[in-house]
């Protein structure tokens, strides 16, 4: 999961055997124009329904990392905490992945940029087309991750 006040991406990702499967992705969205807890209550709404219909065991969260700009950190905070509220109240696992971890592990390099982590989805998935939203494929980057890490 890749938590944001505006967008927060998300993936389902199952195991079968040695085959690893995208089940669901996309967008949790809220709107500028709405109040700060209204834009919370809808990520948390949007989040217990996907809990509700998949079931996860375990959720992996992107840890949050902010080098230049410091003044969406708190927004950031406040959309990873609702998700954590969330989690927590259905009893799901929660574990974290720094940047730097997922993008070691899906390309052996630490310091990659976001095209070397695109090619490597690309060839992970044996796919030509990633969804638009950075979010989204940064969740799917982060879920992928940790199934490596943890041989799933």
């Amino acid at each position: 999961m890749d938590s944001g006040l505006e967008r927060t991406g998300y993936a389902i990702i199952s195991k079968n055997g040695e085959l690893i499967t995208i089940d669901d992705f996309g967008l949790i969205k809220t709107e500028k124009n709405i109040s700060i807890e209204k834009r919370l209550l809808n990520i948390s709404t949007s989040l217990e329904k996907l809990l509700l219909k998949f079931k996860p065991e375990i959720a992996i969260l992107e840890q949050i990392f902010f080098n230049i700009n410091k003044k969406t950190i708190i927004s950031v905070a406040q959309a990873q905490g609702a998700c954590l509220s969330v989690l927590a109240k259905a009893k799901v696992k929660v574990e974290y992945l720094t940047p730097l971890q997922i993008k070691q592990i899906l390309t052996g390099y630490g310091r990659a940029d976001k095209k070397q982590i695109e090619k490597m989805l690309k060839i992970i998935l044996n796919i030509d087309n990633l969804p638009e939203s950075d979010d989204v494929r940064d969740a799917i980057a982060c879920g992928l991750a940790y199934c490596y890490l943890k041989k799933f």
